[in-house]
């Protein structure tokens, strides 16, 4: 979009997006309408997940509970797709199926969650993009939403409502920036992100125990704990 505009973008994703149903229907597998209405939801429901991540841009009053159903939309279905499209694929039975829908479904929460934390907690050169950016876009990701149900001291409370109610911090000044991150840390904001990443990636663990020991088994722990100790 930036090279040539929004509207060739947007034709370019319609583009991809047949040129996926295309290499769908070359899936040799018995499952394949099965596998194609996974797929047509993951779409739907990751559209309507980003949907609703600009939506509560523009709302004060998003709850911790409408953060997790946007997540499980928009990034954690995502992941959950392509896990239960892989499985079906290689003939898992329905068990299998269920156990990695969760899975994939858990990985996905704790990978926004840890995006969100990196967002303020990262190295800016490590982490590819300037440090802050959901703060001066206004997003209400777990940790603003965070410190609005748990901070109750007047000055620190003003601090945090004003990037909601002004939607977001525009000067984009990294004084300001550092200064809401120290309230984060202040408050234990940091840590609380940091334990939800370890509850969801601990839940999804615990999905791979109907998997049998192996290669497979083994690759997709690795994939748990290396998204848990991400840098970008």
């Amino acid at each position: 979009h930036k090279k040539w505009n929004e509207n060739v973008a947007i034709l370019c994703g319609d583009l991809l997006i047949g040129v996926a149903y295309l290499y769908l229907l070359k899936t040799n597998s018995g499952k394949l309408n099965e596998i194609i209405k996974i797929f047509t939801e993951g779409v739907i429901e990751v559209c309507e997940g980003q949907g609703y991540d600009k939506e509560f841009e523009k709302r004060n009053d998003v709850s911790p509970e409408e953060y997790l159903m946007m997540i499980s939309k928009k990034t954690a279905k995502m992941l959950e797709t392509s896990a239960v499209a892989g499985a079906m694929c290689a003939g898992a039975n329905d068990g299998e199926v269920s156990n990695i829908r969760q899975y994939a479904a858990n990985i996905g929460i704790a990978f926004q969650i840890q995006d969100d934390l990196l967002d303020i907690n990262a190295e800016g050169e490590v982490l590819g993009k300037k440090i802050g950016g959901d703060l001066i876009e206004g997003k209400k990701t777990y940790l603003l939403l965070k410190a609005m149900e748990v901070i109750k001291e007047k000055g620190d409370r003003s601090k945090i409502e004003n990037i909601i109610n002004y939607q977001g911090l525009k000067s984009g000044n990294m004084k300001e920036i550092r200064a809401i991150k120290n309230i984060y840390i202040k408050y234990g904001i940091i840590e609380s992100a940091k334990k939800e990443i370890e509850h969801y990636t601990s839940l999804a663990d615990e999905c791979l125990n109907i998997i049998p020991e192996g290669e497979y088994k083994e690759r997709l722990r690795w994939f748990s704990e290396m998204l848990m100790g991400r840098s970008f």
